[in-house]
């Protein structure tokens, strides 16, 4: 299809057609060829099953279980304690989860939060200190007061109780025996932790990660975690409650207590009065399908529908022919999304988010009627949804570092799940325990209470949910099947990432595994940013004369995909991280 796409620009080339940019070329120049990106990784093909994981160690562990009639949420399961031994920079039971399952007989999508929660004791000024100081790494983001009470665990059994089939208990096996046997350092892995100096202030996490001179252990050295095992097999036994109470818990809460940074507060008490929760998915139309996501606290179905929703009201781009106007468009509807997602979304529980009204095509139409052909709306304020006082409440940013995973599971019987899990930062709070590293989940809280006395709706309270921007999604074609399965890591970025790969599925008609090797771009409402090292850089030029702000710079999106063509499943893996896809 890219290939056909390219003939026509050339046919239409040699023919002397123009080929324009409205208000970016004169008459008759040719917009800039579309630019490239990594290149794809071969897709696997399957018509049971398919799962699409960030590590091939997990996605073997989830196929072994389809494969053996397990069902999507079983799977999910093996996938995600795997990860959290084979990929610990970026998951595992010291961090929290959002789990998107779809139930094909049903015909219904359901959400269910992980998210970890503040303890009772913290305040809204809690991390107010730490607002003038982002740039002291360590004190912002690696205290004890960034520690949440962690929900993967929990999220993982609630879904698992309600669409589970097989034992949970053997779906912890394939980890367990990982833990033990041993797994080498992959080159990724390596290469993070040259990048992670504070980790090795943590006399256990040196000792796993780093030889006695303080370097990284080699990539293919055999790490083996028989802590890890340990805590696994209470968990198989016992559930979340093994993670929640008892000594487990008591462990977490003494490394909370002895921060070398700043003590936290975490209790026993916050610990065992965790509740996964299952809320209302957000889903809406975009052209002629249907798009599902995540709801608050995670921002992430919110914004992706809104960057969609506002893509579908401006001029129709084509980003082999046009790749300028794309990225134009495609940075515009995110400024959009971004300035909305920083002002009313939080945790439902204690705020009020106007979904709804968000979401309303009117509203939509209001706001792509702002973006212009010829220039850039430079930094976009937030519209006022139906109900809400244009004077209530404040937009905050937070930071929100690059450190997720995400995988994609469809089963046998075309049930489907989409989780992203997180610790936060890359190596969360860089505090190991009992072979499995904390998480700083905390300083996705806005800095700021108030902003010009009004308050901020991400602010800090005990057992709030920090605000998320991790957005597993299902697409579903005009007939109601389930047509795409997709999600990322990439903090703040996960939005633009999902987005952009559902765009170019659905509006460019690129296959899955082309729409996650093209250069990464857009904006959360400041810079455009532009992967660097891709062929988008040399779009910086022309996008600055529309009066874009441009910052290259690394875009490490980490799509795990599964698409539906024809009676067939593809999965595919972003060729910027260690992931794979399997199926039959």
């Amino acid at each position: 299809m890219i290939l056909a796409r390219r003939a026509a620009r050339l046919r239409r080339a040699a023919l002397g057609l123009p080929l324009l940019f409205c208000c970016g070329f004169a008459l008759g120049q040719q917009a800039p060829e579309a630019p490239s990106g990594f290149s794809p990784r071969p897709v696997a093909v399957g018509q049971r099953f398919m799962v699409a994981a960030a590590h091939p160690l997990a996605v073997d562990a989830g196929y072994r279980v389809l494969r053996g009639g397990g069902s999507a949420m079983d799977a999910a399961v093996a996938v995600q304690f795997v990860l959290g031994l084979v990929e610990p920079q970026s998951s595992g039971v010291g961090g929290g989860a959002f789990v998107l399952h779809y139930s094909a007989s049903e015909g219904r999508v359901r959400a269910y939060d992980g998210r970890e929660t503040a303890p009772a004791a913290a305040s809204q000024d809690r991390l107010t200190a730490l607002a003038d100081r982002r740039a002291d790494f360590p004190d912002t983001v690696l205290s004890g007061k960034s520690v949440g009470v962690p929900g993967a665990v929990a999220v993982l059994e609630l879904a698992h109780r309600r669409h589970g089939r097989l034992p949970w208990a053997a779906l912890l096996d394939p980890a367990i025996e990982l833990a033990e046997r041993g797994f080498p350092i992959s080159p990724r892995l390596r290469a993070l932790l040259e990048r992670a100096p504070w980790l090795r202030r943590d006399p256990f996490a040196a000792q796993y990660f780093f030889d006695p001179a303080g370097r990284p252990k080699p990539a293919g050295t055999v790490l083996r975690n028989p802590d890890y095992a340990g805590v696994l097999r209470a968990i198989a036994e016992g559930g979340a409650s093994a993670l929640h109470r008892g000594e487990i818990a008591q462990a977490i809460v003494a490394a909370v207590a002895d921060h070398p940074v700043e003590r936290g507060d975490l209790t026993l008490a916050d610990l065992e009065r965790y509740a996964a929760k299952e809320r209302e998915p957000v889903c809406g139309p975009v052209r002629s399908y249907r798009v599902c996501g995540m709801p608050p606290p995670s921002s992430g179905g919110i914004a992706v529908l809104q960057i969609l929703g506002i893509l579908e009201r401006l001029p129709r781009t084509d980003y082999a022919a046009d790749p300028l106007r794309a990225v134009h468009y495609f940075a515009e509807a995110g400024r959009l999304a971004y300035a909305d997602r920083d002002r009313y979304v939080a945790d439902p529980d204690f705020v009020a988010v106007p979904v709804a009204g968000l979401l309303a095509p009117d509203y939509l139409t209001a706001r792509a009627a702002l973006v212009a052909h010829d220039a850039s709306l430079g930094r976009a304020s937030p519209g006022v949804p139906a109900g809400i006082d244009p004077h209530a409440g404040r937009e905050a940013a937070t930071l929100e570092p690059a450190a997720t995973t995400h995988f994609s599971i469809v089963d046998a019987d075309g049930d489907a799940v989409a989780v992203s899990s997180s610790i936060e930062s890359a190596f969360g709070n860089h505090r190991f325990v009992r072979g499995f590293l904390l998480n700083n989940q905390l300083s996705d809280f806005a800095f700021r209470a108030e902003e010009g006395g009004v308050p901020v709706a991400n602010r800090v309270a005990g057992g709030k949910r920090p605000r998320s921007s991790m957005s597993p999604t299902f697409v579903f074609d005009g007939g109601g099947r389930l047509m795409l399965v997709a999600g990322s890591p990439g903090g703040y970025a996960i939005i633009n990432y999902v987005a952009r790969v559902v765009h170019a599925v659905l509006d460019w008609q690129m296959d899955l595994g082309a729409a996650l090797a093209m250069p990464n771009f857009g904006s959360s409402n400041g810079p455009t940013e532009l992967e660097a090292r891709t062929d988008v850089e040399r779009l910086a030029p022309l996008l600055a004369r529309l009066g874009h702000t441009v910052r290259i710079t690394d875009l490490t999106s980490g799509v795990h995909a599964i698409q539906r063509v024809g009676g067939h499943w593809i999965g595919a893996a972003d060729p910027r991280r260690d992931g794979a896809a399997r199926g039959e």
